[in-house]
């Protein structure tokens, strides 16, 4: 097998990195350097993909036919890997990497033409309406209703754990549209405007008690909404399929560049902390081979994720397979968190106040370690979010094992 990069692959690699120094201000840099979760804020968002849009890089996973960068399996991974290493701006996935793919798939020519230019150039803000309180994982169990009135739909209920909702311009929603004996068989995708009448958001304060611009998740109400018949993605009673098929999507991301980039800095924060004796916690032997079990996980994931990719860009489908990807993925990533809270130590306990008031103090405790604690509590979602980890193993050993 031939690892190394190929002369044009380290011409692109350059190519990214001269893109992430100039694009990568310092402001975004100093925002971010606060953020526990990867969000700051719309304005940096849509700036940051403003500027990837107009060098021809907002969407790698597109088809090019509707703008996609056209990236070769290793320029994708080689694009990732940098973006990561770097801790660049995430792209917002709701719009980009989950309605964006069902409406290529299943939506109707008006649909493309309508909503996916504007997704490709950040002009609108989407967020993703599936999670209600009592349905989470069991989502087919999901309440809010859709009532066809003729010439429109008019929708009641609620959705919860909404991320970014406060900023978002439209909301892709799994609606029961049908009481049927099968739940999965009642279910419509619809997509809604935001500043429809009727619809609520209300933040969610979670365990890391984060402020505007990095609180992250909402509870949207419904309340005899109107949405047009033309919003309904493919067919009505059908939007159990189309949300098996986002989920792919949603699950199937790279993970590794973003681990090795949690494990880069958790050897940084380790080669700084002292153990007495002259030593850090680096050359401490016990810790040292929880580092080592972790990058080999890492490198496991890494292999797991070409191989995967390489069959998607080859046309195949990403599948069950995406329930490993997950899994693994936020796993390794809440094993590099808790590593990193037993490294700063009780530096782990002042990190609301001292990490996002602005004081004249100085910080309690290296920078490093003001989000730390934070990171490692919103963490914990991750196992559970978009289908949790018990679940991906239900899926694992039935379409991938065969039992």
């Amino acid at each position: 097998m031939e690892l190394g990069f190929k002369e044009k692959d380290v011409k692109f690699r350059d190519e990214v990195r001269d893109f992430i120094k100039e694009a990568y201000t310092t402001d975004m840099k100093k925002t971010l350097s606060r953020s526990k979760n990867g969000h700051a804020g719309k304005e940096l968002h849509i700036k940051w993909q403003k500027a990837l849009y107009e060098k021809g890089w907002m969407a790698p996973n597109w088809p090019e036919e509707y703008g996609g960068a056209g990236f070769s399996p290793t320029q994708k991974y080689i694009f990732e890997s940098e973006m990561a290493r770097e801790g660049a701006p995430r792209t917002i996935p709701f719009g980009l990497s989950m309605v964006a793919p069902v409406i290529m798939e299943f939506g109707s020519q008006e649909q493309k033409e309508r909503f996916l230019p504007d997704i490709l150039e950040s002009n609108v803000w989407w967020c993703q309406g599936y999670s209600e309180p009592g349905s989470g994982s069991d989502l087919a169990s999901l309440q809010c209703k859709a009532e066809n009135k003729g010439d429109h739909y008019l929708v009641n209920g609620t959705k919860i754990w909404t991320t970014m909702a406060q900023y978002a311009d439209w909301i892709f929603c799994l609606v029961r549209t049908s009481k049927t004996e099968k739940p999965q068989e009642g279910i419509s995708f619809l997509l809604i405007e935001m500043n429809s009448p009727g619809i609520e958001v209300r933040p969610l304060i979670t365990l890391d008690q984060s402020p505007d611009p990095h609180q992250e998740v909402n509870q949207v109400f419904f309340e005899d909404v109107k949405v047009p018949l033309d919003n309904l993605i493919g067919e009505e009673n059908k939007g159990w399929t189309y949300a098996k098929y986002l989920l792919e999507f949603e699950r199937g991301t790279a993970y590794s560049p973003g681990l090795y980039r949690g494990l880069k800095n958790l050897k940084e924060i380790a080669k700084d902390t002292s153990i007495g004796d002259g030593k850090t916690l680096f050359e401490d032997s016990d810790f040292l081979n929880k580092i080592n079990e972790c990058e080999i996980q890492i490198q496991a994931m890494e292999f797991v994720e070409l191989r995967l990719f390489s069959a998607l860009s080859a046309g195949q489908r990403v599948g069950p397979e995406s329930s490993i990807l997950k899994t693994r993925g936020t796993e390794i990533g809440q094993y590099i968190q808790e590593l990193a809270v037993e490294a700063i130590g009780y530096w782990s306990y002042p990190f609301v106040e001292d990490t996002f008031a602005n004081v004249n103090e100085p910080n309690i405790g290296p920078d490093y370690a003001l989000t730390i604690t934070p990171e490692y509590l919103n963490g914990r979602k991750t196992t559970i979010y978009a289908g949790s980890n018990e679940i991906q193993r239900n899926i694992i050993s039935k379409a991938v094992l065969g039992l």
